[in-house]
């Protein structure tokens, strides 16, 4: 409960921030590496949509296909949900990092049954503005305490 209450929170002071650049709306998605602890990695795509309320600010929200994994003979397929706060800092000429913290939903497939976790998400990463309305983007997450997902991905701002 604590983690939708921050979660919201974050939201709501998001909303109220004020910036000479222009909000817009984006979508995209990204291709990584998902590495839970003591499995080898495994391919992982998402896809993404979000709000930026100016250049430090954005909300958003995302699907990721974290990998499928099979041990002693159980194919285990996961997927994540996610809400996220994103605040960024501009370095360099089209060039910013940020930080993200969210909700996570993580769901896992297996033998016929499936499990869910609700966790506290946050990443760093590293975004390219390639014109007005492309940017890249590499990032590192932590969707779950005992794995990890790095990706490259690109959005269409409109």
């Amino acid at each position: 409960m604590i983690k939708q209450i921050t979660a919201a929170a974050l939201l709501a002071v998001t909303s109220f921030a004020a910036s000479a650049a222009e909000p817009s709306f984006y979508v995209g998605g990204d291709v990584g590496s998902s590495k839970p602890k003591d499995v080898n990695s495994e391919t992982s795509y998402g896809v993404f949509g979000g709000y930026k309320f100016d250049e430090n600010f954005a909300v958003e929200a995302g699907f990721r296909r974290l990998g499928n994994w099979e041990e002693d003979g159980i194919d285990d397929k996961v997927t994540q949900l996610s809400l996220s706060v994103l605040g960024s800092v501009p370095v360099a000429d089209q060039v910013a990092v940020y930080g993200r913290l969210g909700y996570n939903r993580v769901e896992e497939k297996f033998d016929g049954d499936k499990e869910s976790k609700n966790k506290v998400l946050f990443g760093l990463g590293v975004s390219y503005q390639i014109t007005k309305e492309i940017s890249a983007r590499v990032e590192w997450q932590r969707p779950v305490s005992h794995s990890r997902n790095i990706s490259v991905g690109v959005a269409y701002h409109f």
